[in-house]
């Protein structure tokens, strides 16, 4: 499979994101042999409240880099219904610049109970569109009603959606919006309130000025089914690969993304090699029923069962 994905075999590359999804020990030595390839793709990430036209931004980017002559990937998630498990899919549907393109790679995959915007197996997913060498990877996140800082972590550049209706809760969302934002769109601009929302979200950036890496938060207005803004969004876009692309900030901000993402691997696993213990298992037992019948506070319980470890 190694070696049709890198002779560019479309199924190939389906099938590993299959093997990835699946899990387990093949999934862990495939994403080991592809992270060699993975580094040169722009990943640009879009988030924001669910409803709020990011499927329909992302088919305008599709056809902006198509026309450029890039390849671009896909990878769009959906909550997951917590009865079935299941998930409709239906990004897709909304991307018609991407039928019939070999060009356009698109892979939706359900969130899986996932709390985050964007879950690590979606960061996973774009590993392996960057290794298959897609010039573009576009992450879209599930609908999120307030800030999601792990996107961050995600892409290179994180494009937060809003709409006029976000007006009320952007007022408790702005501190966290511009931490995670490169670009703000305000989407289905025709409709009351979009420039105010606009000028609120510009009036505040300039207040806040530079964030980290010295960059600005752009604020875009878009009509994503109209198609208007949408060459603005693509500049404003172009304006940010330019500046991280200068001065060393791509790498030093994919370094600090490495980082969280390691760190949050190895805190998972601690997590779960920890409580694989069946003498662990069995210490907390008998310790939660001095928590329930009041002998000790659970602060003092959790004390007590680190301090029995670190002691064996």
């Amino acid at each position: 499979m190694l070696e049709r994905f890198a002779a560019g075999d479309v199924l190939a590359a389906s099938r590993a994101m299959s093997t990835i999804e699946r899990g387990g020990e093949g999934a862990e030595s495939l994403l080991d042999a592809l992270y060699s390839k993975t580094g040169r793709a722009w990943r640009i990430a879009f988030t924001g409240p669910g409803g709020a036209g990011k499927s329909t931004l992302v088919d305008g980017m599709i056809a902006r880099e198509r026309g450029r002559g890039q390849t671009v990937g896909v990878i769009a998630e959906d909550p997951s219904s917590p009865f079935s498990g299941g998930a409709i899919l239906g990004d897709r549907v909304r991307m018609a610049r991407a039928q019939g393109d070999a060009g356009v790679f698109v892979r939706s995959l359900a969130s899986r109970g996932s709390a985050h915007g964007l879950s690590s197996l979606a960061g996973e997913l774009a590993d392996v569109m960057d290794a298959f060498g897609r010039d573009v990877v576009i992450l879209e996140s599930m609908g999120v009603g307030q800030a999601e800082a792990r996107v961050r972590y995600m892409a290179d550049c994180t494009v937060v959606v809003l709409t006029p209706e976000s007006g009320d809760d952007v007022q408790t969302m702005k501190s966290g919006l511009l931490e995670v934002a490169d670009v703000i769109v305000v989407n289905k601009s025709d409709r009351p309130g979009a420039d105010a929302l606009a000028a609120d979200l510009k009036s505040v950036a300039s207040l806040r000025g530079a964030g980290l890496g010295g960059w600005e938060v752009c604020i875009v207005q878009t009509s994503a089914t109209g198609g208007r803004g949408i060459d603005e969004l693509g500049e404003a876009l172009d304006a940010h690969r330019a500046h991280m692309d200068s001065g060393g900030r791509r790498e030093a901000r994919r370094r600090e993304a490495l980082r969280e993402r390691t760190r949050v691997m190895v805190e998972e696993r601690a997590r779960e090699e920890l409580w694989r213990d069946p003498t662990l298992r069995q210490q907390f037992d008998a310790i939660l029923e001095a928590v329930v019948n009041g002998r000790t506070s659970p602060h003092r319980a959790a004390r007590d069962l680190i301090e029995s470890r670190r002691r064996g």
